[in-house]
């Protein structure tokens, strides 16, 4: 899997063109704001559009969704549980461990609550990574205190579920840099206060 990080609005969201050179087809990942980057980079890669993967509902990582869907056509994954809350149109409501697939590589849909009823994780097991959306960061964990927000939630999808992956797994969060879990596991003390 090759990635391509955007990054954009006043909250500086990340926003990841996820690709596979040999199929020549790819996702994109929370696209935030400004959807013609997105659609000016994969037609730069001369890539076919698969759909647009939503780790939750919220205006920084939805914005430039429209402007996508307007030029590609494609579709919109969002996990059941943030669909109502999302208040568009999206085809593809994901469920907890669905794989989706990007060339010969297969993503797993992971669903980690906390942020939102609906945030959701997702995981390749084959490229060692996930995109975390706003459920974990390099340094903190995504808040809780929003409308559909669970801190005890969270600390179930941080302790049963983040908690599982090995150090090596590299984490491309909705803010903030990548890194492994051996640096959460280093340096994160809201993941570690939650593991207890």
């Amino acid at each position: 899997m090759k990635i391509k990080r955007l990054i954009g609005g006043n909250l500086e969201s990340n926003g990841y063109v996820i690709y596979d050179r040999e199929q020549g087809e790819c996702f994109v990942v929370d696209p935030g704001y400004n959807g013609e980057k997105f659609v000016k980079i994969i037609k730069e890669l001369g890539l076919n559009m698969k759909g647009i993967l939503l780790t939750h509902h919220h205006y920084d990582h939805v914005g430039g969704v429209d402007k996508i869907k307007e030029m590609t056509g494609c579709s919109v994954y969002i996990h059941r549980a943030d669909a109502d809350m999302y208040k568009k149109y999206a085809e593809v409501l994901l469920e907890d461990g669905e794989l989706l697939t990007l060339g010969e590589e297969q993503i797993k849909v992971i669903h980690t609550p906390g942020h939102t009823n609906g945030s959701v994780c997702f995981y390749s097991e084959q490229s060692k990574l996930a995109f975390t959306g706003d459920t974990i960061f390099n340094v903190d964990l995504g808040r809780t205190d929003l409308s559909d927000g669970s801190p005890s939630a969270m600390e179930r999808s941080i302790r049963d579920i983040i908690n599982l992956w090995s150090n090596e797994i590299i984490i491309y969060p909705g803010h903030g840099d990548s890194c492994n879990m051996k640096y959460v596991r280093k340096y994160n003390q809201e993941f570690l206060d939650a593991i207890g």
